[in-house]
């Protein structure tokens, strides 16, 4: 995979979370991804198969008009790259405007991704 290569995935990602498009969403994953939510708790979620990646994803679907994001790849090695960003939420209800910073760490399989890993952090005053 090459940087070029990891920023389209990285763009068709968040088309895809902006549309919540079940056919944009399963493009992105092989058959048999894994999907790991919060990888660092010891309640880690990890959603397995590229169908629960897609129900996981539809669960609580985010509003596209209150959230911006930006990832690009940090390093690529073969099949292999952590990518870096953040997500903006837009206000609502009594959750405040917040920024996430968001590190990925991803495989792929012939160009769809097998394995995603998300880490990320509140920015804080």
């Amino acid at each position: 995979m090459t940087h070029e290569e990891i920023q389209q995935w990285l763009d068709d990602y968040i088309s895809a979370w902006a549309s919540n498009d079940p056919e944009a969403i399963g493009a992105l994953f092989t058959e048999n991804a894994e999907y790991s939510y919060r990888p660092w708790k010891s309640e880690s979620q990890t959603v397995r198969g590229r169908q629960a990646i897609v129900e996981s994803w539809l669960e609580d679907p985010d509003d596209p008009s209150l959230w911006e994001a930006a990832y690009a790849p940090y390093v690529v090695e073969g099949d292999k790259a952590v990518a870096i960003g953040w997500t903006k939420y837009q206000p609502i209800g009594e959750h405040p405007q917040r920024t996430y910073h968001n590190a990925y760490v991803l495989r792929f399989e012939e160009g769809v991704c097998a394995e995603f890993a998300e880490f990320y952090i509140l920015e804080k005053d």
